[in-house]
């Protein structure tokens, strides 16, 4: 949120990527969960296609062995160890033995010479008990090793004939024991090297098209979740600004409305007070020059109208705002209001209230006054009723202001001050977070609104509370 704040989004980029953010985050672990399991899995595929095609290769060369030995056995099996004649016609058998493009037989003695090379003849009666590779495995010395074991296969470098260029090859070395000889042959891998590596390539593929497929999926989400926010962020604002104007309007229409009213308290009440107070001096004032005794009289008539003009002016300031909200608090507030509605109405209103707790802060105060003002004044205006109960109280939620009375019912009501008025009760109880509910029949209506915990203010919170009773709330 700090970062939000930083950035200095609207509301509605927040909330795209509040939306966004969780998608792509959500994205990406599939994408690669996706892409570390595919690769895992091919992987595995992978190497059991490589043993199987190197263990094809091992019995192919066995196979080949095998054959070799059948072809020349009935010379080696009858020759006495030191038989050179039975050697040479075993070397020749040997030599002329060459398959496919690279394969062919060697001979080796124990002490390392090679005996039989058909593809690369130069290495012939050459010692090559030291030869190693370019990975440093002692190629001649496996060979003779693994032969005079009984036979097995050595994994190793060699140079291919057809290219003078080193490649990895299986061989199977077996032996003669009798004559001291190390004899096998060899398969290049090399195809199976390249089957592998084309293998991992597709799969690499595979997995890249994956994630681009993911990505794909991801961006038409995003796109989706932009669009759809543009279009309820367009209805959205569209609805606010019917909202808003819908409110101005209406508080246009409040303000014309109270200031018809104190037009009106105006004109009813202290313009017709003033004009008889004029016409009373007027009186007195000829009376004074005529010498007549009843001039005392007028005065005081017109000091009396003066003190009710005074005393309108106090219940108009009053009604548009009330001092002793401010001065006293709430509770004093309401039952001012109620003692005046009684004594101007006639009817029977009566307040209760129990010592707070905690005192309200200004917003809450000035919403509960006016809604105890606009029930009162809808009970005067609609409900014809003949009493009135307002009561006040604190509690471990908030506080509750109920108002009932035994009129008429909301539902047998008339006029549009009617409908107002709950209107703006509901208004000012959304702005406090507070609720309001509105129980209405022909017996009567009450009208209950509760301002949130959120809203008093503990007593340390206000160092001027000791100086003021407690049941100012």
């Amino acid at each position: 949120m700090r970062l939000f704040h930083r950035l200095r989004l609207s509301y509605g980029q927040k909330l795209f990527l509040l939306a966004a953010v969780p998608l792509v985050l959500a994205a990406a672990a599939i994408s690669v969960l996706v892409a570390v399991e595919s690769r895992g899995a091919a992987e595995r595929e992978i190497a059991a296609l490589e043993r199987e095609l190197i263990e094809a290769k091992k019995r192919e060369l066995r196979n080949y062995v095998e054959q070799a030995r059948n072809g020349f056995y009935f010379v080696y099996g009858s020759a006495a160890p030191d038989d050179e004649d039975a050697k040479r016609q075993v070397m020749q058998i040997l030599a002329a033995m060459i398959y496919g493009e690279e394969g062919f037989f060697f001979v080796y003695d124990y002490d390392g010479t090679n005996l039989v090379s058909p593809r690369q003849t130069d290495l012939i009666n050459q010692n090559l008990w030291d030869l190693t590779d370019s990975e440093g495995t002692k190629v001649v010395q496996e060979f003779i090793q693994t032969g005079r074991m009984g036979a097995g296969y050595v994994e190793h470098l060699w140079p291919k004939p057809s290219t003078g260029e080193e490649a990895r090859m299986i061989t199977y070395a077996t032996s003669f024991p009798s004559w001291r000889w190390a004899v096998g042959t060899g398969v290049f891998i090399d195809d199976v090297l390249e089957t592998v590596a084309a293998s991992r390539a597709e799969v690499q593929t595979r997995v890249d098209r994956t994630f681009w497929q993911i990505g794909a999926i991801t961006l038409s989400a995003l796109l989706m979740v932009f669009a759809s926010g543009l279009v309820i962020n367009i209805r959205e604002r569209r609805l606010a600004d019917a909202k808003l104007k819908q409110l101005t309007q209406r508080v246009f229409d409040a303000q014309e409305e109270e200031r018809g009213r104190v037009a009106r308290e105006l004109h009813d009440s202290i313009s017709q007070i003033l004009v008889g107070v004029k016409y009373a001096l007027e009186i007195a004032r000829r009376r004074v020059a005529q010498g007549d005794a009843r001039a005392e009289e007028t005065l005081a008539k017109g000091a009396e109208n003066l003190g009710q003009a005074i005393q309108e002016v106090r219940r108009i300031s009053r009604d548009l705002r009330p001092g002793v909200l401010d001065d006293l608090g709430l509770g004093p507030a309401i039952k001012s209001l109620t003692d005046d509605f009684r004594s101007r109405t006639g009817i029977d209103a009566r307040f209760d209230t129990v010592v707070f707790r905690n005192r309200l802060d200004q917003d809450a105060k000035i919403a509960l006054y006016r809604i105890a003002q606009e029930a009162l004044t809808n009970v005067e205006r609609h409900s014809g009723a003949t009493r009135v109960d307002l009561d006040l109280r604190g509690h471990p939620a908030g506080a509750t202001l109920r108002v009932s009375d035994n009129g008429i019912g909301l539902g047998e009501q008339r006029g549009p001050s009617n409908g107002i008025g709950l209107r703006n009760m509901q208004e000012r109880m959304d702005q406090l977070g507070g609720t309001l509910r509105v129980l209405s029949s022909r017996s009567g209506t009450v009208i209950e609104v509760q301002v949130p915990l959120s809203h008093l203010l503990p007593p340390q919170d206000a160092p001027s509370s000791r100086k003021q009773p407690k049941a100012q709330a």
